[in-house]
């Protein structure tokens, strides 16, 4: 049996936002049944030796600097007929990496995480391809289109166009494609017609995401509202922006002292304006978002897109925290009624204030949100579908080579 070769557009550690929590533990699940070599692109200065941070899993990864612009991106993109999302990953160094990796070393199966990793695909691979799209990226930018207007909605439809076509090309040569949660799964199908298309969904880590851990707690006098995620991120700006600046205010009419908090690294001017207004607090970077999450007297997932699970929802049933997300955040995730769901701002609104209004309800809330999470959400129960997918045997520990 051969290795496994993984390519990740971002250093799967530390698994501190939504792709990297994805990108180790299926490294991690890999990892446990055969040698591993990653290769991984660094977008951030602390990512260019997780070498500690991944000793259970790899010795010496590859990991290439992404240094490259956005606007280099775009031109290039334009010259080449090709999506941004290609061009913004498209680097020499790593391309390198990846034909030395494969002519070394007896690779039978490439994993590829996030479709910009697939233009590493040799041309007419012998290897089986497992390509983990994770999200419908084309149907993201057909949204973003919608929502814009002028030249920014004729790139952002440019994007969704070339990047659906790309992404139904790959998908035709891959021996399987892998989603997130059914329902983007079955998008994908509906606009591609491909087919070996599965749902491998995110799991949790309900040891770590306990209220009954050891962390650092968070001092807090009077209701407080959470938000957390990597907060340049657009959807998550324009999440935190709806909040603040619409639904806080109706809050606040009935709790007056309530404050919410947006808990998260690299906010950008934005959002770190939102914290000049009465009762919003923006925390950026934080070395541990649970004493944010046990704090919280209502933790809140606004986001008016979202693709596939959202594992910003999944931490907060875990730490037995209330839930108030918006219909696009609670789509794909089977909470069983244990969180409540908003269909506009007016809704969100209510739904937070009646959790503020009773608070023995809201404890029980959060208790059976965990219950669900731990009943649903374990991650060996969430990938064990990745083992037949791949053929893989029951787990023996390996360890990752150096790529």
């Amino acid at each position: 049996m051969g290795d496994i070769l993984f390519l990740g557009h971002r250093v799967p550690y530390p698994p501190d936002r939504g792709d990297k929590i994805r990108g180790f533990h299926i490294l991690k699940f890999l990892a446990a049944r055969k040698r591993v070599h990653l290769i991984a692109f660094a977008d951030d200065a602390r990512d260019l030796q997780p070498a500690d941070g991944l000793a259970e899993v790899t010795d010496t990864p590859a990991i290439i600097w992404r240094a490259k612009s956005r606007a280099k991106a775009a031109v290039q993109a334009l010259l080449s007929r090709k999506p941004v999302s290609l061009t913004a990953f498209d680097d020499v160094s790593l391309r390198e990496a990846v034909e030395h990796t494969l002519a070394s070393n007896a690779i039978d199966t490439i994993y590829v995480f996030s479709s910009q990793m697939a233009q590493y695909l040799p041309a007419n691979p012998r290897q089986r391809i497992i390509m983990d799209f994770v999200d419908m990226d084309s149907a993201k930018f057909a949204d973003y289109a919608k929502q814009s207007r002028g030249p920014m909605a004729w790139m952002m439809g440019r994007e969704a166009r070339l990047l659906q076509r790309y992404e139904s090309a790959v998908a035709g040569s891959a021996n399987a494609s892998l989603f997130v949660s059914e329902a983007e799964a079955r998008l994908f199908r509906d606009k591609t017609g491909a087919d070996r298309v599965h749902a491998v969904e995110n799991g949790i880590d309900t040891d770590f995401f306990d209220p009954a851990a050891a962390f650092a707690p968070i001092d807090s006098a009077g209701p407080l509202i959470v938000f957390t995620g990597q907060m340049d991120y657009r959807p998550n700006i324009e999440a935190v922006t709806w909040f603040a600046e619409t639904i806080l205010p109706q809050v606040q009419q009935r709790h007056p002292n309530a404050r919410f908090a947006i808990v998260g690294r690299a906010p950008s001017e934005a959002v770190q304006a939102l914290g000049k207004r009465t009762g919003v607090i923006v925390t950026g970077e934080v070395a541990d978002v649970r004493g944010w999450l046990a704090a919280a007297s209502v933790v809140v997932a606004p986001l008016k897109l979202a693709r596939g699970v959202q594992n910003k929802v999944l931490e907060a049933m875990a730490m037995a925290r209330p839930v108030v997300a918006s219909v696009p955040a609670a789509e794909g995730i089977d909470h069983a009624d244990t969180i409540r769901v908003g269909g506009t701002g007016d809704d969100i609104a209510a739904q937070v204030v009646a959790i503020l209004d009773d608070l023995d309800g809201a404890a029980q809330m959060g208790r059976d949100a965990r219950a669900q999470v731990r009943a649903r959400y374990s991650w060996e129960a969430r990938l064990a579908p990745l083992a037949a997918i791949m053929g893989l045997a029951v787990a023996a520990p390996q360890r990752c080579a150096v790529a």
